[in-house]
This record gives C-alpha cells, structure tokens and sequence, in this order.
C-alpha cells in the first residue's frame, strides 16, 4: 500500500459562493481513506503547506476578471519558496465567476506553469451571473449540480493521486 497523499485546497471566498464549491471538493477527497484534504483560506496558507502536499486545488472568484487578491497574495508569498520544489505535482482550479471566469483561470495557470505543476483537469468554472453591483455583492448560494462537479473534481484529485495516476 503506497503512503497516504495529502491533497491541499487553497481559497478564498469574499460572498461565500468559492467556498461552498471548495468544501464540496474537499468532501469529494475525503471519501478516499488514504488521502487528507486540507482546506485552507488562502490567508492561512504558504509555502510550508504547499511543499508538505502531493497535488492542489486552487479555487478563487472572479474579481474584475481575474484572481482574487488574497490567492495572488497566497501566490506572491509562497512562489519564491515554492519554485522548483513542486515541478510535475498535479493540480486542478475551481472558479466562482459572475462572467465568465476564463481569465481567472489562466491567471491560476501562468502561476501553476512557473512551479512547473501539471494541469490534470480544466478549470472548473461555475457562473453565478451576477452582474449588477447587488448581484456582485450578495451571497452566494452554488446549486447542487455544480457542487456535485466540485466533489467529483476533488474526489478524482484523492483518487489520482492515491493510484499514482499523476
């Protein structure tokens, strides 16, 4: 039996919708025995946690289409440390978008190319369709089929990395 993995889910949730898909993902991971989810707000994470996890799920809403700014930061204050100690870890997206989320998403993946991660699915984006500044404002509430996406993405993380897949 190959050691337990750890699968690292880093995000950061301003209405409450990224946080609801992130959970859901971590759920999914955890019905794999022999992988740890770890849940952490991106204000809490850092390089540290990076390098003690076997694969990622970054999950981040979109803000004025891009990022957020606390997983920049995340970004910003682990990359350094990070760089060339992760290269070929697999690692996925998840992305609460009131458009359309595509430029968030490669935000996330210009970042996951320069640690050298390897992309093992699409971004996951999930569209609210918020648009006035209300809407944008509001909570957020992710229907059940696009929470069932997001645990299926985080239990195919588990398993992945479990089976040696990645």
């Amino acid at each position: 039996m190959s050691a337990r993995k750890t699968l690292l889910i880093v995000y950061h949730s301003l209405t409450d919708g990224t946080r609801q898909m992130a959970e859901a993902a971590r759920a999914g991971a955890a019905a794999d025995d022999s992988c740890t989810a770890r849940l952490l707000h991106a204000a809490e994470a850092g390089a540290q946690d990076v390098l003690a996890a076997d694969g990622y799920l970054f999950a981040t809403p979109e803000n004025l289409a891009a990022m957020s700014g606390q997983l920049k930061d995340f970004f910003d204050r682990s990359y350094y440390a990070v760089l060339d100690r992760v290269n070929g870890r697999p690692y996925a997206a998840l992305i609460c978008a009131g458009s359309d989320g595509s430029n968030a998403a490669r935000q996330v993946a210009r970042i996951a190319t320069g640690w050298r991660l390897k992309a093992v699915a699409e971004a996951l984006i999930v569209c609210t369709h918020a648009q006035t500044p209300e809407a944008i404002l509001a909570p957020k509430r992710i229907g059940a089929d696009d929470l069932e996406r997001c645990r299926a993405l985080g239990e195919a993380l588990a398993t992945g990395l479990v089976l040696g897949v990645f």
